[in-house]
């Protein structure tokens, strides 16, 4: 006896898979996903959204500084200088 009809097997194969998937899952076995974000999630995109509006320059500072430059008027300690070389030297020597 000689079997031709190949082409209902695979179609057998899914409906008995979707039998033993309800059978396994219940009757929401082909229910949607659902995503929920916590209230901390939501917090953390609220203050990911103010950071990313706040500029990483203060305009109205280097624009003060600039005047202060090409008057002629900024004056840089010699103290405040050295220390700062100093401390940024140490940064730079624990890594």
């Amino acid at each position: 006896m000689r079997i031709n009809n190949y082409s209902n097997i695979p179609q057998v194969y899914k409906l008995n898979q979707a039998k033993k998937m309800n059978a396994a899952y219940g009757a929401n076995a082909y229910s949607k996903d659902e995503v929920s974000i916590s209230q901390t999630g939501k917090d953390f995109q609220t203050v990911y959204q103010a950071l990313a509006r706040t500029p990483d320059v203060r305009e109205e500072k280097v624009a003060e500084l600039k005047s202060q430059i090409e008057s002629g008027n900024y004056n840089v300690s010699t103290a405040d200088f050295a220390s700062k070389l100093l401390e940024n030297y140490n940064a730079a020597a624990l890594y």
